[in-house]
């Protein structure tokens, strides 16, 4: 079995070392994944400009662009030749619940190799400092064993969010809601020009039940989350109805 890592954190991150030691001997294992960190990179590709690969060794290489750059490079033409059976992103440094799969460049990552057509699954370690990984590499691996004695649909995408520490056991969750507020800081440069430092501050989650949230806070479980590429809203589309302009 052929096995794509990448991350958001960057070529370098502890995550990912972590990632890469837990499965290296469960298949082939190509590292491909961004030269810098790119946390809160999204969905967005380098259109507008060539990216360059750098080798590190066998098997690992790094992209100057971002997550998505790196497994659409992968894909297509690193690896177009060798396509994985499955591509794994993280562990993220930090969480990825709720609503911050929007902005997360890990899960877009993994989304990338999705809209491919390939089974993907995103690894966030819910700590902000003092990063164990063991557990999250832990179960990352038996994610690949899983997925080896019965494999995971094409197309099928995964968050995982791991609580810090020894989890109690996982489970599979929907999406939680996470509050953010509007941070603008606005400063002048030394010849008066303004710039802007932007990032919302976290207002916290809304513990809603049989969600990611309640799952890591409250249960201290894995949080498993599959992701839909379709983000079509039949309810919205049925309160429509008789409101759509001719």
């Amino acid at each position: 079995m052929r096995i794509l890592l990448t991350n958001d954190d960057g070529i370098h991150a502890r995550g990912l070392e972590a990632l890469t030691e837990a499965v290296k001997d469960l298949g082939e294992v190509e590292v491909i994944a961004p030269e810098q960190e790119q946390s809160a990179a999204s969905h967005s590709l380098s259109l507008h400009r060539p990216l360059r690969v750098r080798q590190h060794g066998p098997g690992r290489r790094s992209v100057d662009g971002t997550p998505a750059d790196c497994v659409y490079l992968a894909l297509h033409h690193l690896l177009r030749d060798a396509r994985p059976d499955l591509v794994l992103s993280g562990i993220n440094h930090g969480p990825n619940l709720a609503t911050d799969v929007f902005y997360s460049g890990t899960v877009a990552a993994a989304r990338e190799a999705a809209l491919a057509g390939l089974p993907a699954v995103a690894f966030s370690l819910v700590a902000f400092k003092a990063f164990d990984f063991s557990h999250a590499a832990a179960f990352a691996r038996r994610v690949v064993q899983a997925h080896q004695a019965r494999p995971l649909p094409p197309g099928m995408l995964l968050s995982v969010n791991v609580p810090q520490g020894a989890p109690a056991g996982a489970t599979l969750t929907s999406l939680g809601r996470h509050s953010y507020g509007s941070d603008v800081s606005e400063k002048d440069d030394p010849r008066g020009r303004p710039y802007f430092w932007i990032g919302g501050t976290s207002y916290g989650y809304e513990k809603l039940p049989g969600t990611d949230v309640v799952a890591v806070h409250d249960e201290r479980k894995i949080a498993v989350t599959p992701l839909a590429l379709d983000l079509s809203h039949a309810q919205g589309v049925a309160a429509l109805q008789g409101w759509l302009p001719g």
